[in-house]
């Protein structure tokens, strides 16, 4: 018996789920206890297009706003942008703080809108290395700032910056306070499917509920506006995941035919020896909670540990960026400022549509992969 005890609560102190290994089915037993691999490297680019189509079904004045990947570095290119549609005019908006860029079209409300975007990108996988990271061109301190600046949902001081001093404590380097902002993270918080969309981003409620639940715009949310209080320039990455994981991770790629749904935003932090460098915490989370159909609780699982030790220093490129907005007002818009802009927005006769709300918003997105 006293046996049982210990082999029971070492079961539950490593958190493998509410029940034991021997009560699992023989092909979940195998994805708990076998490590995958999940090791993304760069390499060749992939050429992708992303198309989005609108169909509202409601007649009046509508606008719609779209938006188009804004961002250029050396993990992805956004090349063009095309449309086409019944509107009355389309044109190209750009948030002044961050450069997002968005499709605004203006429909006269004669006939139901229509509008198809295609977008065309590419990708590349993203690994940092910690030994030999290589030369990068170092960031304008003027232009980091803009990095650590608090949000709406996103404050830098009180319970954020009482908790990112608490997790940084005695840190050495910047790298060091990530490392730690990171693994709480991980052992803190934790997928919660019920959440909408990819949730708010109110961090310091989070903080003050103790309700580490949420989904990606939240848990990396958390991660970012930790980072930034603890005085590291870091930043969320808005998008959509494209394609199924060449790693065999369900929870980890998208359906290229049927998009909806898929948007899933990152992380990045500037680090002084490093640059820019790669973070996902909250992948690793989805991972815990949804991979294997039982929630796994201990980070070091064999499914989990080369996830978590990825997503600390890269990503796959499976997944296209929008771009790093918060706060963004849409010209025209009836909803004030979003919290952040990767899904489309609409309205009609002034009142704006649920981007979540499948029934009264319709609107598709889909991805091919194109030869380079």
């Amino acid at each position: 018996m006293q046996d049982h005890k210990i082999t029971r609560r070492s079961l539950l102190k490593g958190a493998c789920g509410t029940m034991l290994l021997g009560a699992l089915p023989g092909s979940l037993l195998a994805q708990t206890q076998e490590r995958r691999l999940f090791d993304p490297r760069p390499g060749d680019w992939r050429t992708f297009e992303v198309v989005t189509k609108v169909n509202l079904q409601h007649t009046g004045p509508s606008t719609v706003w779209v938006p188009l990947p804004s961002v250029s570095t050396d993990w992805q290119r956004s090349l063009s942008d095309n449309w086409s549609g019944n509107a009355k005019s389309m044109r190209v908006g750009i948030d002044s703080n961050y450069g997002a860029r968005f499709l605004v079209a203006e429909f006269d409300g004669v006939s139901s809108p229509v509008l198809e975007v295609a977008s065309r990108i590419q990708t590349r996988d993203r690994a940092h290395d910690w030994k030999a990271p290589g030369v990068f061109t170092p960031e304008d301190s003027q232009d980091l700032r803009v990095w650590l600046k608090p949000t709406d949902l996103m404050p830098t001081d009180g319970i954020v910056r009482k908790t990112a001093t608490q997790i940084t404590s005695g840190s050495r380097s910047d790298a060091e306070k990530v490392q730690r902002i990171y693994d709480w993270i991980v052992l803190n918080t934790f997928r919660e499917p019920k959440v909408k969309g990819c949730g708010t981003g109110d961090i310091k409620t989070m903080l003050e509920t103790g309700n580490f639940g949420g989904k990606c715009g939240d848990i990396n949310g958390l991660f970012v506006g930790l980072c930034r209080a603890a005085g590291v320039p870091a930043r969320d990455v808005y998008g959509l995941r494209l394609v199924p994981s060449a790693f065999g991770y369900r929870e980890l790629g998208g359906n290229p035919a049927s998009l909806k749904g898929a948007q899933h935003c990152r992380a990045e932090v500037y680090l002084k020896k490093h640059g820019w460098v790669a973070m996902d915490p909250a992948d690793v989370g989805k991972v815990m909670r949804l991979e294997t159909g039982s929630w796994i609780k201990d980070p070091d699982n064999p499914v989990v540990a080369p996830v978590k030790k990825a997503l600390f220093g890269g990503w796959e490129g499976n997944w296209m960026a929008y771009n790093f907005a918060h706060d963004v007002s849409l010209p025209g818009s009836s909803a004030g400022k979003l919290g952040f802009l990767m899904y489309p927005q609409a309205q009609t006769n002034g009142e704006a549509y649920d981007p979540l709300d499948p029934d009264s918003f319709k609107y598709t997105i889909t991805a091919r992969q194109l030869q380079a």
